[in-house]
């Protein structure tokens, strides 16, 4: 013997009605209603218990049963007003010659919030500045530094002339000093003999 399901009825809105549908869970109402979405979630739909308004729906299971939100006055009366366009006028004369009658006065729009201020710069202008601190400071003592290094380079060659010449001058001195001693010791042994 097949189970039977157990039906419930469920309602959502559609447009100026109501969509009410016997199905056995809100997966079949919404596949019934066509829906993709769950209008559950959304509480756009709902579970109907009032068993007046069940009825009509249990008596065909599965097939949407559509009732009307109110009568078609209540329906209109519900619409917001709407405006008629102002008709433009050919010039002042027709106006004077032909008075239309005043207009509503329209409701003032409402005054625009006031913007925001603009973002201040003055954290992004010290940074900036910062930067460009640091790397004129940078430069600065990277010229200094080249220029100290120019120096000691220069000071580096003078000093190797000097050596260069002062070893030679001591070579000279020290060559003139071996010849004197040598010549002074052969005059000592020959004394000696």
């Amino acid at each position: 013997m097949a189970r039977v399901q157990k039906l419930k009825v469920y309602r959502t809105v559609a447009g100026f009605y109501d969509a009410y549908v016997a199905a056995p869970s809100q997966k079949a109402a919404l596949a019934a209603w066509g829906s993709d979405r769950d209008l559950f979630a959304r509480g756009i739909a709902e579970q109907v218990t009032d068993p007046a308004l069940m009825a009509e729906p249990l008596a065909s299971p599965g097939t949407v049963v559509k009732h009307s939100r109110g009568t078609t006055a209540e329906q209109i009366a519900a619409l917001p007003e709407q405006r008629a366009p102002a008709a433009p006028r050919d010039s002042d004369a027709d106006a004077e010659a032909d008075p239309k009658p005043t207009a509503k006065p329209r409701a003032k729009p409402q005054a625009k919030p006031k913007p925001k201020p603009r973002p201040k710069r003055d954290e992004l202008d010290a940074a900036e500045e910062a930067l460009t601190s640091l790397q004129a400071d940078f430069n600065r003592k990277k010229k200094d530094l080249a220029e100290r290094e120019a120096a000691l380079a220069r000071d580096r060659r003078a000093l190797e002339q000097a050596r260069a010449s002062s070893i030679e001058a001591a070579e000279d001195a020290l060559r003139g000093q071996k010849q004197a001693y040598e010549e002074a010791v052969r005059r000592w042994r020959a004394s000696q003999e």
